[in-house]
């Protein structure tokens, strides 16, 4: 047996050479614990991550449009049983207000996100008219490219938000362990949530998976998620750690500190290498941006306004009103990392060029999950 410090070398020295990569060395990666160790982790991650995007970070603005949602997910807080939770579903106009506001602060993005809201999901195709009549709005308003996270959508309506240049869609599966999955998206079908993903990359969008972690998943089933990301060739790859939330069946679950979600997301960057790979500001705040960005992240998410009565996914409130969730507070942190905010042409440039990619290099066979 090769003695730890030879094994870590030759693991990180292989992935750095765009060697392929084996299951078994992902899970000696995420169960690493020293922390000198888990440093040389995050070292080779940032180089990895300049090698691609030099220093520059993207920065998405984030707009939960509607926290109403028909689904009963045992981790999140907007599962419709939860009748403690007040929701609220802004209107066209208050979107747009928080859209342009967003633009105009600088980010790159606008992500458009909603609970499986009945409203919508109730009438079929003809309830979506309104969706989809929005989101071209936002686009027009803003002259920013979009994503939507509204949930499993009709394969119709995503082919008319492709056919409308939407960029990206996000459908998060959460975990790709079908038992686990059984139990946290309770109700939900598994092959559904992928089948939109294909389809949606097929169309020609942009697609964000995410994962969680704390929520009883083992160091497999990490490593069977990322190796999935790989073979799809998702763009994005999102983890957040869970936070356990009052009115949930996962309630009492003991939280898990954020330092797993951070050698998560530097394996991410060793494995999946030019993904964009998100620094979520919805589980620590603002505290917890650098952190992430020194193992490897290169996009800033959930930047939202003050003062709109906007929430987030995992804090529905953290750090909002106090406006540390916007880029006067952000840049900073940026700076003290040796990073900064791209320019919009260059992250337009980034997602033009991936879409441009997809359509000359077929996707990768499905790896197949047991």
């Amino acid at each position: 047996m090769l003695p730890a410090d030879i094994k870590l070398t030759r693991i990180l020295n292989g992935l750095q050479k765009g060697y392929p990569v084996e299951k078994n060395e992902i899970t000696y990666l995420l169960n690493l614990s020293d922390p000198k160790e888990i440093d040389r982790v995050f070292e080779a991650a940032r180089k990895i991550r300049t090698r691609y995007f030099g220093n520059k970070i993207f920065l998405y603005g984030f707009l939960y449009f509607s926290t109403f949602c028909r689904n009963e997910c045992c981790f999140c807080q907007y599962r419709q049983s939860n009748t403690a939770l007040l929701r609220y579903r802004k209107t066209r106009e208050e979107i747009l207000d928080a859209a342009r506001e967003m633009a105009d602060a600088g980010v790159h993005l606008i992500d458009l996100t909603m609970g499986e809201d009945p409203e919508f999901y109730a009438s079929g195709d003809a309830g979506f008219k309104n969706f989809v009549g929005m989101v071209k709005s936002v686009q027009d308003a803003t002259n920013l490219g979009v994503m939507i996270s509204p949930g499993a959508l009709p394969d119709s309506i995503l082919s008319k938000l492709a056919a409308a240049d939407v960029t990206w869609y996000a459908c998060y599966q959460e975990t790709h362990n079908k038992n686990l999955y059984k139990e946290l998206r309770q109700g939900q079908r598994f092959e559904k949530r992928l089948a939109k993903k294909q389809l949606a990359k097929g169309l020609g969008m942009l697609i964000e998976e995410g994962i969680l972690t704390g929520v009883g998943e083992t160091l497999d089933d990490l490593a069977d998620s990322i190796l999935w990301m790989k073979a799809v060739a998702v763009d994005q790859a999102r983890v957040m750690t869970f936070i356990p939330q009052p009115g949930t069946p996962m309630a009492d679950t003991r939280p898990q500190n954020s330092l797993k979600e951070r050698i998560i997301i530097a394996v991410m960057r060793l494995v999946l290498k030019d993904v964009l790979i998100p620094a979520s500001l919805d589980v620590d705040g603002l505290s917890g941006l650098k952190a992430r960005l020194d193992a490897g992240a290169n996009v800033v998410t959930s930047i939202v306004p003050p003062q709109k009565g906007l929430a987030g996914v995992a804090n529905h409130s953290l750090d909002i009103e106090t406006s540390r969730r916007t880029l006067d507070h952000v840049l900073p942190i940026l700076k003290t990392c040796g990073l900064a905010s791209a320019r919009h042409r260059e992250y337009r440039a980034w997602t033009q060029n991936r879409q441009a990619a997809f359509l000359h290099y077929p996707q990768k066979k499905e790896r197949k999950i047991c």
